[in-house]
């Protein structure tokens, strides 16, 4: 996309952070330590370094010229100084870099792992662009504010106490008046000034993260936007955001530029009053040119952190926000919890019962309403009715990627919300109607079923799921890239890995969401075929669009509103002469 501002700023900096954050450098105490020493001694020769200077103008003046070894000594010992600050430097960035960089990798898989872990309600609310941005903005904004903080902020006020004393003590108060001023009315000024600015930040972060929504939404229904022509409509929604951010660009620059003119102008004020004091001292006999010299050398050693520092706060503030808000990811609960000591579920039979099961979204709402049936070991039991009428739902029950708000859903007797949701979705698999593929080969989707398989284990499921031809008639063969969501292939070939994949898991219970309902004749019969391999001994459930891929089930429950309406076998139903018989007559009409 573009470069831009990263942050997020509030307004107010939310101190608590730090407390979040130390259980993840807990871990290095010896580094720290010893970088905090470093940074202490490298600072102890910063301010070492203008005495020197000092001597050595003094040596070099009027007629001490004729002492050649001092001036020497003291121009190598002023190398010398300059050269362990640098390496006390070096060393302390080195020693800290590994404690940053071992707590951003923990909070990154930690908040990856939460985020696996949160309900599907969350990832249906969500939009994939800003949340990838909130976590790279967080796990950055830590490295942030260890760094400054550490190496920045605290090494500056370090320094201006150690120059405010030594300037106190040696050069009377007016000196240190000056330089402690000057300090006060540039925070003061760069606090007011901030938080002026906020909204200006806050608004271009917005369209930022707005703009980059935007495209990675378009980007990610490709083929949408392909079907409906829209690639200039969609370029233009672009345009509109990147319009925004342009605006909101404008004038966090302006506001920028009043910013950085008003610390300037206190900087050069101070260091002018502070020369002109040193200027009259010397002229007056009191000071040496030595000391002239020292004085300018303390002034441009505060100042030149300190005009780094409203940069640095600006960008600390937002990047404890921008933590604070990875934090609020870990933070949030999800609505489909283990219990404290859930079990391992047992499969003995894999037989499965829905007892009165009720279930909404929202209370006015109701999407399933006292569902009972039950799916006897090695039994096929399909689901069939109109669009929206809780078919997809009980799958997802099943799965428990959501709880049933009334009732009870067993396996083998035991009640899935007692047990693991690991062990429970160990023991289901399934193929959806839109199967989902990782931008990797073919092998690698298909190992994704378990990727702990051997590959005679890969192999038999290739074999079982039809996908030998195919995968032979490829250059690539099983190495051959899918694309983005597996966008290379077509429904059929997708479907029939989406089959390898639950074949290779061992499920014993499988599940088929309409896994024919947008295929051809000639691909469905493929993968009805490829389904009745996997199906041979497996209880299975069967939601289905097309009827005459489940004339073999051995009950077919007819859903409607959220309700069984009818159920029994394929000839029960016809028989009956009600909704089951209208959708299949309906069917046989559009077929012929």
């Amino acid at each position: 996309m573009r470069a831009g501002q990263h942050t997020d700023v509030p307004d107010s900096i939310n101190w608590s952070v730090f407390k979040t954050l130390i259980p993840y450098l807990a871990e290095y105490k010896l580094r720290i330590f010893l970088a905090l020493l470093c940074l202490v001694l490298a600072k102890m020769a910063t301010v070492g370094m203008p005495f020197i200077l000092k001597h050595i103008v003094d040596q070099l003046d009027g007629n001490k010229l004729q002492v050649i070894a001092a001036p020497i000594m003291l121009v190598i010992a002023y190398g010398v100084l300059r050269l362990t600050l640098v390496l006390f430097g070096e060393l302390r960035d080195t020693l800290f870099g590994r404690v940053t960089e071992r707590a951003m990798r923990r909070v990154g898989l930690n908040v990856f792992k939460h985020l696996h872990h949160l309900d599907l309600d969350f990832h249906l609310n969500r939009q994939t662009g800003g949340l990838s941005r909130d976590m790279e903005r967080g796990v950055s904004g830590i490295s942030f504010v260890m760094r400054f903080m550490i190496f920045n902020i605290i090494p500056t006020l370090l320094e201006f106490g150690f120059v405010v004393v030594i300037l106190l003590v040696n050069y009377g108060l007016s000196f240190a008046l000056v330089i402690v001023i000057a300090v006060v009315c540039y925070v003061i000024y760069s606090l007011k000034a901030t938080q002026w600015r906020t909204e200006f930040i806050r608004e271009a972060n917005l369209a930022d993260s707005k703009s980059n929504s935007r495209a990675i939404d378009s980007l990610l229904n490709y083929e949408t936007v392909k079907y409906f022509g829209n690639e200039a409509y969609e370029a233009e929604r672009y345009d509109a955001e990147l319009c925004k951010w342009e605006q909101a660009k404008r004038k966090n620059r302006l506001s920028l530029f009043t910013l950085n003119s008003g610390q300037a102008l206190i900087i050069a004020s101070a260091m002018t009053a502070m020369m002109t004091l040193a200027a009259l001292k010397v002229a007056s006999g009191s000071m040496t040119i030595g000391d002239f010299v020292l004085i300018n050398a303390f002034t441009m050693q505060i100042f030149m952190p300190l005009n780094f520092l409203g940069f640095v706060y600006r960008e600390i503030r937002g990047s404890l926000a921008n933590i604070e808000k990875m934090f609020n990811l870990l933070a949030k609960k999800t609505q489909v919890e283990d219990l404290p000591n859930a079990q391992q579920l047992i499969i003995t039979d894999g037989e499965i019962r829905f007892e009165h099961v009720g279930f909404f979204y929202q209370q006015q709402r109701h999407i399933l309403k006292q569902v009972s049936f039950k799916v006897k070991t090695g039994q096929k039991v399909a689901l069939v009715g109109g669009s929206g009428g809780g078919k997809s739902t009980l799958v997802k029950l099943l799965f428990r990627f959501y709880d049933v708000t009334q009732g009870r859903i067993l396996i083998d007797g035991q009640d899935i919300r007692q047990v693991s949701q690991q062990s429970l979705r160990k023991a289901i698999g399934i193929v959806p109607q839109d199967t989902v593929l990782f931008n990797d080969t073919i092998i690698e989707n298909i190992r994704y079923g378990r990727p702990d398989a051997n590959p005679a284990e890969v192999e038999h499921a290739i074999d079982l799921a039809q996908l030998r031809a195919f995968i032979n008639s490829l250059p690539d063969g099983d190495q051959t890239l899918v694309g983005e969501r597996g966008l290379k292939l077509s429904g059929g070939e997708k479907q029939r890995v989406a089959i390898a994949r639950t074949i290779l898991k061992k499920p014993a219970i499988l599940v088929f969401d309409e896994a024919t309902s947008s295929l051809d004749s000639y691909s469905e019969q493929q993968i009805m075929a490829a389904i009745n391999n996997v199906s041979k001994g497996n209880t299975s459930l069967v939601i289905a669009h097309r009827l005459s891929t489940i004339i073999d089930a051995d009950n077919i429950l007819v859903i409607k509103e959220g309700e069984i309406v009818e159920q029994g076998n394929h000839q029960q139903l016809l028989a009956l002469q009600g909704e089951y018989a209208k959708l299949w007559y309906l069917q046989q009409r559009a077929d012929g």
